[in-house]
């Protein structure tokens, strides 16, 4: 007799061949809209498949967790960070986890690039006024922005899309400079020609441009607090494409107020969509819709991984992507 087919269920839209795939493999439940579950729809979900496809939009806390019914075996998540799940919650009740690494390093390390090429070069001002009709002409003092070949770019976490924006700003001209929990290899750190500081508070007073590429956790959390950056040079700027909560948003918003930091390029915010109404009000802020990793071809490789990382568990073996709590 044929083996009856693992109930999946995925919380959010995903490209139509990521979902033309998951329904020739398993028993699929899809969403019809792109609309996130509610708590209610999350709870009944965990209540009654195998396997649960979230995004980063689902909280799975240790409340939900414990809602789960006994057939919820595995969390695929549909995504790299898994700040969004209570992995060492969902371990202790045998439901294993996965995520999706490596496939949106370069996607995320070109919009890296763009949000510090938009603040320095002043693109959303001179949008702007294209846009507004406003433009007279070219002026030889107008929109000037800054040249950022030979500046000092301070990269806050050196794993894949560290690195990946190191090499990008490396042949923009860039000094690559970095802080991260354990220093590269001796031959990694010649490829980029980078120097590496212990002390993130000396790098942080010394950097041109500061990109933030590290995960959010509970020892990252507001990393970039109001005294951190207060050491910034009133005309460093700073970029974020990881997660809001490592930047005090607050902060930040009142010292590019006052004219102590430059300007900012952000993707992603400390409260979702809940944004410091007074960032919208600054032209020295570029913000994105946390489309960083926004490109066809990387969200199909998302769900690619996570297809094969519910095949291999099925198969009864450990998933290629599990995550564990001592990788957090």
């Amino acid at each position: 007799m044929p083996r009856e087919r693992l109930s999946v269920v995925v919380t959010r839209r995903l490209p139509d061949a990521v979902e033309t795939r998951l329904k020739e493999l398993f028993d699929v439940a899809l969403r019809e809209d792109d609309a996130p579950m509610s708590r209610d729809e999350l709870a009944a979900a965990l209540q009654t498949a195998d396997v649960l496809v979230p995004t980063v939009t689902d909280e799975i806390d240790a409340g939900l967790i414990a809602r789960a019914g006994d057939r919820l075996k595995l969390i695929a998540n549909y995504g790299a960070g898994v700040d969004h799940i209570d992995v060492a919650t969902a371990r202790q009740r045998g439901v294993l986890v996965s995520n999706t690494p490596g496939v949106l390093t370069d996607d995320t390390a070109d919009m890296t690039m763009g949000l510090i090429l938009a603040v320095t070069r002043r693109l959303p001002e001179g949008l702007n006024l294209m846009q507004k009709g406003e433009w007279d002409g070219w002026a030889p003092t107008a929109l000037l922005g800054g040249r950022i070949a030979g500046r000092r770019l301070g990269i806050l976490g050196m794993g894949r899309i560290g690195q990946a924006v190191a090499r990008r700003a490396a042949a923009f001209g860039m000094q690559i400079h970095y802080h991260n929990r354990r220093r590269l290899r001796p031959e990694i750190e010649e490829a980029f020609e980078a120097s590496y500081w212990d002390s993130l508070d000396q790098m942080v007073a010394r950097m041109d441009v500061i990109s933030v590429n590290c995960p959010s956790t509970p020892s990252t959390f507001h990393l970039m607090n109001a005294r951190r950056l207060k050491l910034m040079k009133p005309d460093a700027v700073i970029v974020n494409t990881s997660r809001g909560e490592v930047i005090d948003e607050n902060a930040l918003t009142r010292m590019l107020r006052a004219g102590e930091i430059a300007g900012a390029g952000l993707d992603v915010y400390e409260h979702g969509t809940n944004i410091n109404p007074r960032l919208r009000e600054l032209p020295n802020v570029v913000l994105l819709p946390h489309m960083g990793s926004a490109t066809i071809e990387g969200r199909i490789e998302m769900g690619e991984k996570v297809i094969i990382n519910i095949k291999t568990f099925e198969d009864g073996h450990r998933p290629p992507d599990q995550v564990v709590p001592s990788m957090l």
